[in-house]
């Protein structure tokens, strides 16, 4: 199914989209439509997320996308640099500013977003073909979402890069409210289609399978349509997560964190826990052993506030060596 490795060898792993900066309330219940205080910018951006924390496992890294040239760009170009990410592949724009996304959170965890990117320099990205093809191509759906450029970018790469032997793995992340009134393979159909890994939750899931609302019968409707399609890892919250491929139906309990550390902020954990899943299979664990290392980076990323905060390197690196 993917490359197994009888020593660690360091894989490729590579994504493209936004690199924003996360601006966030420091208390609960303080809604955005009201004047109250904030705190940050944070390092932020889902595919910024997701890249950081592979970099942070161990891997090669690279990441298409865009930037302001301003100190909230130079503050992303530092963190993701120093997290050991290629960024030879973001622009940075003389003429628009770097993205920003606005968070509140409710008393029972729910956020709420107001995001700057479509007119930003987030949403300056382009692909130009290369030599330089990875074991893996990520991308998230939310990306797919900022304007049809940014789209036909990224469709391009996922296209060029599974043609030329890459896995794509691919996270929808898409709210109904991004969809605006569009239908889910409308935005995301040419993606999943080239897609090996899915890591949608459980909404998400469904929107894929034409409203079927049991997970197993919508889990093999798409692996049925979807040739390609080799792994799907339901992310189901407090609950866990459920793998099903066509062999194998698994389910994966959560990383008990809260036993030691209380959840502060859990922006970035699902995209922390993709990295550490791809990451995983990359480096030739099996299927369960892939899944609680994302378990865990999920939940470590949880501890901390900012979505890119919690300390994967330092908690679990050296797990894939």
């Amino acid at each position: 199914m993917f490359r197994k490795e009888t020593e660690w060898d360091l894989a490729k792993i590579y994504t493209m989209g936004e690199l924003l900066v996360e601006i966030m309330r420091i208390e609960k219940d303080k809604p955005l439509d009201s004047t109250d205080i904030f705190k940050g910018p944070f390092p932020s951006g889902a595919p910024a997320i997701f890249i950081s924390a592979a970099a942070q496992l161990g891997n090669h890294t690279k990441i298409w996308g865009g930037v302001g040239h301003d100190k909230f760009g130079d503050m992303l170009l530092k963190r993701l640099a120093g997290d050991g990410v290629d960024i030879s592949c973001v622009n940075v724009s003389d003429t628009g500013a770097t993205g920003a996304a606005f968070v509140s959170y409710d008393g029972s965890g729910e956020r709420e977003f107001i995001f700057h990117l479509d007119n930003t320099a987030a949403s300056d990205i382009s692909f130009v073909e290369t030599a330089d093809i990875p074991d893996f191509f990520h991308v998230m759906g939310c990306s797919l979402t900022i304007n049809l450029p940014v789209k036909t970018q990224i469709e391009h790469a996922c296209s060029y890069f599974s043609a030329a032997g890459a896995k794509i793995s691919f996270d929808p992340n898409i709210r109904p409210s991004l969809l605006r009134g569009r239908d889910i393979m409308s935005v995301a159909g040419q993606i999943i289609q080239c897609c090996s890994i899915f890591l949608p939750g459980f909404d998400e899931l469904v929107l894929f399978a034409e409203g079927r609302t049991g997970l197993k019968d919508a889990a093999y409707f798409l692996l049925d349509r979807f040739p390609a399609l080799e792994i799907i890892h339901v992310k189901l919250g407090k609950k866990g997560s459920r793998i099903i491929t066509r062999k194998i139906d698994m389910d994966i309990p959560v990383y008990p964190i809260e036993k030691k550390y209380p959840i502060v902020d859990p922006t970035g954990a699902g995209d922390s826990f993709d990295a550490a899943f791809v990451s995983g299979i990359a480096a030739g664990m099996n299927l369960e052993e892939a899944a609680r290392l994302a378990a865990k980076a999920g939940a470590i990323n949880s501890t901390a506030l900012g979505p890119m905060a919690g300390d994967i390197r330092g908690n679990i690196g050296r797990e894939l060596v």
